[in-house]
C-alpha cells in the first residue's frame, strides 16, 4: 500500500516512514506544510494519505484541510489524521461526505504499533478508524431527552463504541470477553433502538452507526 505522510515535526516524520515501512508500507512521499501535502497527494496517487491536522503555514487545521481537499480531488484515496486532542467537529467534518477509507486518531496510539499499523491497514482498505476517545465524545455530546442512545444498555453502549470504532464482532466479543453470538443480538438491539436497517457487511454496520453519532 502507498503512503504518503504529511508531518511537520521532522522526528515524528522520520519515525513514522521507519514505523510503516516495517509494517509493510511504501511510503511515497512525505511534506512539511499543507500545500506540499496536497501537491505530493496529486502528483503520486497513493493509496493512502497520512497527515498531523495541526500543520503549516497557519498550525491551525490545515492538515485536516488539505485531507478534505485530498478526498474531494481524488476519491480513491483514504486519508487517516493525527491530532494531539480531541476535537469531534474535526471527526464530523471527515465523516460528512462519504465515511468510506477514513480515520481520526490520538497521535498517543502510535505508541500501540500493531494497534496502529492494524488501524492504517483498516484504513487504506476502505474502512473507518476512530479513536475510542473520539467515539467516547460523540457518545457523551447533548441531547435531546428522547434520544434513543439513552435506552441503550451500558453493555450495548459499549459494543456501540467498538462498533464505531470499526471493530468487527470477533474483536469485539474479544474486548468484551463475550461470545460472537452475544455480539450479534447486542448489536440487533442497537440496530433496533437507533433505527438502522440491520446489515451483515461489518463496514456497513460501521458506516451506519457512525453517521448516527456524526448526526
Amino acid at each position: 500500500m502507498r503512503v504518503v505522510i504529511g508531518e511537520d515535526e521532522a522526528l515524528l516524520r522520520e519515525g513514522l516512514t521507519l514505523l510503516l515501512g516495517r509494517a509493510g508500507f511504501d511510503v511515497v512521499g512525505t511534506a512539511a506544510d499543507a500545500p506540499a501535502l496536497v501537491e505530493l497527494a496529486v502528483e503520486l496517487a497513493p493509496d493512502l494519505v497520512l497527515t498531523d491536522i495541526r500543520m503549516p503555514p497557519t498550525h491551525t487545521d490545515d492538515g485536516l484541510r488539505a485531507a478534505l481537499r485530498i478526498r474531494a480531488g481524488r476519491s480513491g484515496t483514504a486519508v487517516l489524521v493525527l491530532s494531539q486532542h480531541v476535537e469531534r467537529r474535526y471527526a464530523v467534518e471527515l465523516l460528512a461526505d462519504s465515511p468510506d477509507g477514513v480515520g481520526y486518531l490520538l497521535k498517543q496510539r502510535i505508541g500501540d504499533v500493531a494497534t496502529f499499523c492494524d488501524d492504517v491497514r483498516r484504513v487504506a482498505e476502505g474502512g473507518t478508524a476512530l479513536d475510542p476517545e473520539v467515539v467516547t465524545a460523540m457518545l457523551r455530546r447533548p441531547r435531546p431527552a428522547d434520544d434513543p442512545l439513552a435506552r441503550l444498555t451500558p453493555r450495548r453502549r459499549e459494543v456501540l463504541a467498538l462498533i464505531a470504532e470499526g471493530r468487527t464482532n470477533a474483536a469485539i466479543a474479544r474486548r468484551l470477553s463475550i461470545s460472537e453470538k452475544s455480539v450479534v443480538a447486542h448489536t440487533s438491539g442497537i440496530y433496533d433502538a437507533l433505527g438502522l436497517a440491520p446489515d451483515q457487511d461489518d463496514h456497513r454496520r460501521v458506516l451506519a452507526v457512525v453517521r448516527y453519532l456524526s448526526g
